[in-house]
């Protein structure tokens, strides 16, 4: 990739262009963890996250899905439980497999860390 494509300028500091999230919410659904065809194991929740600047005067939350697929990490997200606060460090990540109508894909934060508040 050529060098102008990649740094971006901000605040007169050269930066490389990255997809990292820092969340903190809490965990809406019990941690699932499935065998995919391919033997990897993959661990699954949501979080809710309030909106800190709502459009209207009723609360705005936001429904995020995690998946986890560090082994280290997954020992930790399985003492999750519904109603727990966590913070999250991770990579947003688009996800596509084939079903019977066709292609389908989600959106999901990729988690790399996990902490328990």
């Amino acid at each position: 990739m050529r060098k102008e494509l990649v740094d971006i300028k901000e605040g007169g500091v050269l930066r490389a262009p990255r997809n990292e999230v820092l969340l903190a919410g809490r965990v809406s659904s019990a941690p699932v963890e499935r065998e995919l065809p391919s033997g990897d194991h993959v661990l699954e929740f949501r979080i809710v996250i309030d909106r800190a600047h709502s459009r209207s005067e009723k609360r705005e939350v936001d429904t995020l899905d995690i998946a986890v697929w560090s082994a280290k990490v997954r020992r930790s997200a399985q003492r999750l439980a519904v109603d727990d606060w966590v913070e999250i460090i991770g990579s947003v990540r688009r996800r596509f497999w084939k079903s019977p109508s066709g292609v389908a894909s989600r959106w999901q934060v990729e988690a790399s860390q996990l902490h328990k508040l």
